[in-house]
């Protein structure tokens, strides 16, 4: 059976290291968009790994990932954020 809560608070902790961003830099980062949050309450979220999509949406987004992939290998499901390939843009279906 997948934990999908560890698999969440893994990506989100390796997004976190890959930064040098900290717990602490990421409530001020979220303090600045509104996201009242404090070093405690994400240490506290990201520890359980059972955290809101919204928290999971404006951490990525005010740490810069603005894009992940989820590739599933077996049964076994790898996440991997920040893939590097670039994506075709397509204009109304082209």
């Amino acid at each position: 059976m997948v934990d999908w809560n560890d698999k969440v608070k893994r990506l989100l902790k390796s997004e976190l290291i890959k930064r040098g961003i900290s717990n602490t830099d990421l409530a001020l980062m979220l303090n600045e968009i509104g996201i009242d949050e404090t070093k405690t309450s994400i240490d506290s979220k990201i520890s359980r790994g059972s955290f809101s999509a919204a928290f999971f949406m404006q951490c990525l987004s005010v740490i810069g990932c603005s894009k992940f992939e989820i590739e599933e290998y077996e049964t076994n499901l790898l996440i991997v954020a920040e893939p590097n390939v670039e994506y075709k843009k397509t204009i109304n279906g082209k």
